[in-house]
């Protein structure tokens, strides 16, 4: 095993979790964050030995992701999927990583546009500042500012009970 590979084998085994909990909650869907990570990965792989600045890996992972994560809406074939009232035979269980106290919170999470579900995401769940989300996306502190607010405004609406006692 060359240098590069095993660098890249210790990034994953240190990683790899947070990232597929990220690409979870990029796509809402088990599977379609399996896919997203790998896929992410792979790219990864390929630019690994002109990602200089080891400290800064995880933010060009993220960016990825939610590149390849929007870049999925555009293709044509998604257009083309044909939504059937036929209930899947079993449910997916929530997530391991899930201790179960969030699941309302997810599930209300996951009914926002993919772009302000990026947002909240890149903001709360990845700690991350509006300047740091505002580039993993590549759009404005602002809109950061603007999609943040309007998502949790969206939250509180449509799921009141996720709100916060009055203290």
């Amino acid at each position: 095993m060359t240098d590069r590979d095993a660098d890249f084998t210790a990034y994953l085994q240190a990683r790899q979790g947070r990232l597929l909990r990220t690409a979870y909650l990029l796509t809402g869907d088990q599977h379609q964050a399996e896919d997203l990570l790998q896929t992410s990965l792979a790219k990864l792989y390929l630019a690994w030995d002109r990602v200089h600045d080891r400290e800064s890996v995880d933010a060009y992972v993220r960016r990825i992701m939610v590149n390849e994560h929007n870049s999925l809406w555009r293709r044509a074939w998604r257009r083309r999927e044909q939504p059937t009232d036929a209930v899947p035979e079993v449910a997916s269980p929530p997530p391991a990583y899930d201790d179960g106290q969030s699941v309302a919170l997810w599930s209300a999470v996951r009914t926002l546009p993919r772009k302000a579900r990026a947002v909240l995401v890149l903001r709360y769940y990845e700690e991350l500042t509006e300047a740091e989300a505002a580039e993993v996306l590549g759009i404005s502190v602002g809109t950061v500012k603007s999609q943040t607010s309007r998502a949790l405004a969206r939250l509180r609406e449509t799921a009141p009970e996720l709100r916060e006692e009055e203290r």
